[in-house]
């Protein structure tokens, strides 16, 4: 009773976060990833395609393309419909149409590694040997929502082959993001010519997202009160992995997901894969 009653009040204050316990509407549309792997960059890609009229930036992004780990459930609710919602969920039954944007989790495993040094969740010489070793063994503080392989694979093999399900790469983003935003566009129904779809790209770009990093850090519920010495937006390419990962820790993430990463049109570089992944 007094669980529940807690429960009751959270909502009410609405300070509870959505994360899988919130109402599922058919016209739902998800967009969701294992962390680090492009799904704020595909917001905002989104939300500057849907929304051509406004000035999408991290002030507004919550309200346009609501996460489900931030914001509340009264949130959620107040949300516009038809709504588009970010997540980080492993497989859920009930999402109606699902964007998946699946990332080389070597690249994921450095993003994630500065996105929790940025959020004080380890220390800065945390070895990166060991933090690989989290990674890969389910030991991060994002444990609930599996591992990379764990959390691709729910999405991929049960929806994979369904019209309402879009598979986007980060990889082939970088490099066509106009021709990806196409299939998104076509996915949600939007009839978008070339001068609607270069826009939103541009408007999009890993230079714009900085600048309104750098001015907006303190007032997005992602960045504020962290640190602002490591960003959020990093890079912004792919293949990092081949000069900054250790060769050891390439292998034992090739080793645990190869065979998902080659189904996935990711090259493997190390020895023959273990069957049997983690």
């Amino acid at each position: 009773m007094i669980y529940g009653l807690k429960v009751a009040i959270t909502y009410l204050l609405g300070t509870d976060k959505a994360e899988r316990n919130f109402r599922v509407y058919p016209d739902d549309t998800f967009l969701v990833s294992y962390p680090r792997s492009g799904n704020t960059w595909t917001r905002f890609l989104i939300a500057n395609l849907v929304h051509p009229d406004k000035a999408v930036s991290f002030t507004n992004i919550e309200q346009l393309i609501p996460d489900t780990s931030s914001q509340s459930n009264r949130a959620l609710k107040r949300t516009p419909r038809p709504r588009i919602i970010k997540t980080h969920q492993y497989f859920d039954h009930r999402y109606p149409r699902t964007i998946y944007i699946v990332r080389d989790p070597r690249d994921v495993a450095l993003s994630y590694y500065d996105f929790q040094r940025k959020y004080r969740q380890i220390e800065d010489g945390y070895p990166l040997d060991r933090y690989v070793d989290d990674f890969v063994c389910g030991r991060l503080i994002s444990a609930d929502w599996g591992t990379w392989a764990e959390n691709v694979a729910s999405w991929v093999y049960t929806r994979g082959n369904r019209k309402e399900f879009l598979l986007l790469r980060y990889e082939d983003m970088i490099k066509d993001t106009a021709a990806e935003l196409l299939r998104i566009a076509a996915f949600l129904g939007i009839e978008a010519d070339p001068q609607r779809l270069q826009g939103a790209v541009e408007r999009s770009s890993a230079d714009r997202m900085r600048e309104l990093e750098k001015s907006e850090a303190g007032q997005w519920i992602a960045t504020k009160n962290r640190r602002q010495d490591i960003p959020f937006v990093r890079v912004a390419k792919s293949g990092g992995w081949k000069a900054s990962l250790p060769q050891a820790c390439v292998g034992q993430i090739e080793a645990a997901w190869g065979d998902l990463m080659t189904t996935l049109g990711y090259e493997l570089t190390t020895a023959p894969v273990l069957h049997g992944s983690r």
